[in-house]
């Protein structure tokens, strides 16, 4: 998968990776009329993809982008000053105005969007749900949204967008990462080192990142962030239907002793296979 370096906003900050191929999928939907959920681990650069799909259309539809931060107010007051909506009421008669409520901002920006308005919400699992169902009208009205998170909650404004899900990215990428973070602390890490270190990182930049700052510090970090595993439920399962197989052929040549051994065999694989289940189902970074 083709992958393309962001810019930084300083001699510090960290470059971060953009999916080319997920970014040409949003744009795409976005601009066939979709709303879209873009989900990825924290640090995959699902808010720069966000960020460079705003930029895209930012002339030919009216762009906001909207982070909820706690308070409503100020979300809403973001929003109606990037599509151009009052902020206050009309003067009075003595020339006086009063900043808009949370409804009246509400109402004013459903007011002024439609089919060419794009609202951005990156970190849209901040947003309380007044703000969906809010969103959701809108939605109703041609209006585009592009949400990022970590995974699909699946419910209200997410069932009515196309997700497009970013993959995790291959190990000579986490290795660049982790080189370009020791070059940036001026930490000198030789093959061995970072062979060493990469585990610990699994399959996240952020991590990856993370990890080398730890060893620049002297902090050695004992087990890995990640929860990446492989699941072979369904290795087991075929397995396990492969020695019920011999209690059959047992039963039905009158074999007594296969038709034991296949039947324990049997009951030992889906005893395993249910015992697996315990460690529960993968979580993503940030999740």
């Amino acid at each position: 998968m083709a992958r393309a370096a962001g810019r930084g906003t300083g001699s510090d900050a960290v470059k971060p990776l953009v999916d080319v191929v997920a970014l040409e999928q949003v744009t795409s939907a976005i601009a066939a009329g979709c709303s879209v959920l873009l989900s990825g681990e924290a640090g995959q650069g699902t808010n720069q993809i966000a960020q460079a799909v705003a930029d895209r259309f930012s002339g030919g539809l009216d762009v906001a982008i909207g982070v909820y931060k706690g308070s409503g107010k100020q979300f809403f007051q973001g929003l109606a000053k990037q599509l151009g909506c009052p902020l206050e009421t009309e003067p009075d008669e003595k020339g006086r105005s009063r900043p808009l409520t949370v409804e009246q901002l509400k109402e004013e920006i459903a007011g002024n969007v439609g089919a060419e308005t794009l609202i951005v919400l990156p970190e849209s699992k901040r947003l309380p749900a007044s703000v969906r169902y809010w969103i959701e009208d809108l939605m109703g009205d041609g209006v585009r949204v592009l949400a990022t998170a970590v995974v699909n909650p699946g419910r209200d404004i997410y069932l009515e967008m196309v997700e497009v899900e970013l993959a995790l990215p291959d190990d000579q990428v986490i290795r660049s990462a982790m080189q370009d973070e020791a070059r940036r602390r001026g930490v000198s890490l030789n093959d061995a080192q970072l062979a060493k270190l990469q585990p610990l990182a699994g399959r996240n930049p952020a991590i990856a990142r993370k990890v080398v700052r730890n060893e620049a510090l002297g902090l050695r970090q004992q087990k890995p962030e990640h929860s990446q595993y492989l699941d072979i439920s369904p290795l087991i399962l075929a397995a396990t239907c492969t020695l019920g197989l011999l209690r059959f052929i047992g039963m039905g040549t009158g074999n007594k002793s296969l038709y034991i051994v296949g039947g324990v065999a049997m009951m030992i694989g889906l005893s395993l296979k249910y015992l697996g289940k315990i460690q529960g189902a993968k979580r993503r970074y940030g999740q």
